[in-house]
């Protein structure tokens, strides 16, 4: 199944290595990370080395290689975050997920992973899950926060 898909992406590109980010983000928004078969597929296809995918894959903090959740927790550790007690939020994440930074959780549910910025610092302390932004998150939110999105 993975074949097909991978394919797919490489169809719509038209194998072009030219295309190779556009690939590996489309890979990676499919499966969450980048598996190491759609990776030998996509230099195969390419006929690009297997190192030169890998470098890609590795220097973008994009990328994954690692499986994430389904919902994908960032927090804010950027200045103004920072200020405002993002540390104090990371850590009750960290706690009430059971998770240390850049883990996932064994369901693939939540991975949690702290930023630099998300370029919202008048909400400060940011929190994002996924696409959703949630401003001025303290740590009595959180268990809320985790709720939303176990359903």
């Amino acid at each position: 199944m993975m074949e097909q898909q991978v394919s797919s992406i490489l169809i719509r590109y038209q194998a072009d290595p030219g295309s190779i980010i556009a690939i590996l983000q489309d890979v990676q928004e499919e499966f969450s990370y980048l598996p190491p078969p759609a990776l030998k597929m996509i230099s195969k296809e390419l006929a690009l080395p297997l190192s030169r995918v890998l470098s890609l894959a590795t220097f973008y903090k994009a990328f994954s290689l690692t499986p994430k959740g389904k919902h994908p927790v960032h927090v804010c550790l950027g200045t103004a975050c920072h200020v405002r007690g993002a540390q104090l939020v990371l850590e009750k994440f960290e706690r009430d997920l059971g998770l240390k930074t850049g883990e996932t959780s064994a369901d693939r549910n939540f991975s949690l992973d702290a930023v630099r910025c998300v370029g919202c610092c008048g909400l400060a302390p940011v929190v994002m899950v996924g696409e959703d932004v949630h401003g001025k998150v303290s740590p009595a939110k959180i268990a809320g926060l985790i709720n939303k999105y176990k359903k």
